[in-house]
């Protein structure tokens, strides 16, 4: 799909918020994703929508803590706004159509989710994801759910860059890679 072509949130006001965080799969891949597009300041791989006594990647692979993988986006507002980040996030960084799964990776840990702040996050969250239904841009109904963000625990150390400084990994070459090649062609358009 030609980027011009991909619709923009119809609602998507500016916001001073500079922080977005999002699940989809495999942290390591929309990290990678998202470090490669302009206006991004900062990108930490953690987990939401646990607890803080579960919030460590052995307890979260297991699936059975409520937490998913995530990523916590800090953003320039004068370049990009959250409808933005949210529209790669649609677009290019992960299947929104998959429920508690990304390609192998199966499981709530893995599910395609956005972690509102405030209340317009959530508003511009809800309305896009039905422009985007109602415009029938995906094969299939999104799956992304909406959720309050409680709090945010950031991931072991191991885990942040992980697609920059593994970039021989055969995870990496296969499922990060492909997204983070999408994020940098649809800037040098």
């Amino acid at each position: 799909m030609i980027a011009d072509t991909f619709p923009n949130p119809a609602f998507n006001p500016s916001t001073q918020t500079g922080t977005a965080v999002l699940a989809g799969g495999c942290f390591w891949c929309t990290e990678g994703a998202f470090l490669a597009l302009g206006g991004v300041t900062a990108v930490r791989p953690g987990y939401a929508g646990g607890s803080a006594d579960t919030a460590n990647y052995k307890a979260v692979c297991e699936g059975t803590t409520g937490h998913a993988e995530v990523i916590e986006i800090t953003y320039d507002t004068t370049r990009l706004s959250y409808g933005d980040i949210l529209k790669i996030f649609f677009w290019l960084a992960h299947d929104p159509t998959q429920k508690n799964r990304q390609g192998h990776d199966v499981g709530s840990q893995y599910r395609s989710a956005i972690f509102y702040q405030d209340a317009l996050q959530k508003e511009i969250a809800e309305k896009y994801i039905a422009q985007l239904n109602a415009a029938r841009v995906f094969d299939a109904p999104i799956a992304t759910t909406v959720e309050k963000l409680d709090a945010f625990y950031v991931a072991e150390s191991y885990h942040h860059n992980y697609a920059a400084l593994n970039p021989m990994q055969g995870y990496i070459r296969a499922v990060a890679q492909p997204k983070i090649d999408k994020v940098k062609q649809y800037q040098n358009k």
